[in-house]
């Protein structure tokens, strides 16, 4: 019967769709952490710098942990760790390891930011900055984001003269390779009708 079987191929097909959107719906709703497009930030020696750092969950979080860490060719440790409790609480800091560090994160606006200032800024703070997020509501899924910070004595200033020459010479020639083109194209219509008025 060519039927009940056309049929039995087409359930197990649904079946297994199914059971493939179900193993791949907790992947749709993980928790996500970004430091921004910036990978790499520049900062003056002794001013104080923003390391941006923010988390969302479709599936929202409850005591939600995270924690920034520092790590250089030869130095890794711990800055910060705090929790965040609900959508509704600003995140609270736990452990704090160095005093120039400041928690500047709020959850109000759905901003879910636990972004972090640090002061004083010297030469041996140059390194990776990871924000680590860790929501038990999936399952304890952690995520994290890395940001490079690049402690100099002044940032130096970009000359564009030389882009701009360029872009400025590139226009130029597609602005007269148009102006050839509407003169050729006028020349073409021009002679068009002369010659049909003869």
């Amino acid at each position: 019967m060519p039927g009940a079987r056309d049929r039995g191929k087409a359930l197990a097909r649904w079946l297994g769709t199914g059971l493939l959107g179900l193993f791949l719906l907790p992947l749709s709703l993980s928790l996500e952490v970004s430091v921004g497009k910036a990978t790499t930030i520049y900062a003056v020696n002794g001013t104080e710098i923003l390391l941006p750092c923010t988390f969302s969950s479709c599936i929202g979080f409850h005591d939600l942990s995270f924690w920034w860490t520092y790590n250089s060719t030869d130095t890794f440790k711990m800055l910060l760790n705090g929790t965040v409790k609900n959508e509704k609480s600003d995140p609270k800091v736990k452990l704090k390891n160095d005093d120039r560090i400041t928690l500047v994160g709020s959850i109000k606006e759905k901003m879910n930011n636990i972004s972090i200032v640090l002061k004083y800024l010297e030469f041996s703070d140059t390194g990776k900055y990871t924000c680590h997020v860790k929501n038990p509501r999936e399952n304890g899924l952690q995520q994290n984001a890395t940001v490079f910070l690049q402690v100099v004595d002044k940032l130096e200033e970009v000359d564009n003269t030389v882009t701009l020459i360029i872009l400025a010479v590139v226009g130029g020639v597609i602005g007269l390779l148009i102006l050839i083109l509407l003169i050729k194209k006028l020349v073409t219509f021009i002679l068009k009708k002369t010659q049909e008025k003869k």
